[in-house]
């Protein structure tokens, strides 16, 4: 296990869309990383962004929506994600957890960190249903991969 491979698993744990979905598969497949570590590193690297996305949310959508384009954009973004958000709406930072922890595209931290946001979940309470969300999604992609289930197979060549 080197560094850059650390680094890369985090760096793609962190990002949007794949975040640990696409860390755990490419450290236990790529780089042969026990399940383990992987999972540690994976998680490590979804939760990096997290803190700073809750906290600074509201001044960054308050500033960027000075300008009119992009404020419909945000507008729209938040429509959508909003309609994802069932479930949170409904059971709060329980909902949240359980949103966060299932793996499947556009379920993921960084989404659930727009959620939270939406919904008016205390920082805390967010940071913790969040976390647990992604302890859950690292416990199912990690059985997965662990039992030779992988969708990203074209990562062993």
């Amino acid at each position: 296990m080197e560094l850059t491979e650390v680094l890369n698993v985090i760096l793609i744990s962190a990002t949007p869309i794949s975040e640990l979905r696409g860390g755990i598969p490419v450290a236990y497949f790529r780089y042969d990383f026990e399940w383990y570590w992987a999972v540690l590193v994976a998680v490590v690297g979804n939760m990096l962004p997290i803190p700073f996305l809750l906290l600074l949310f509201d001044p960054v959508v308050k500033l960027v929506s000075k300008v009119a384009w992009i404020k419909r954009l945000v507008e729209w973004f938040f429509r959508y994600t909003r309609r994802r958000g069932g479930l949170v709406e409904k059971y709060g930072w329980v909902g949240l957890t359980v949103f966060v922890g299932i793996p499947l595209p556009i379920t993921g931290a960084w989404t659930g960190s727009v959620l939270a946001y939406l919904m008016g979940i205390e920082y805390k309470r967010a940071l913790l249903a969040i976390f647990l969300g992604v302890l859950i999604a690292a416990v199912i992609v990690t059985t997965f991969c662990v039992l030779g289930w992988d969708a990203y197979l074209f990562l062993k060549r």
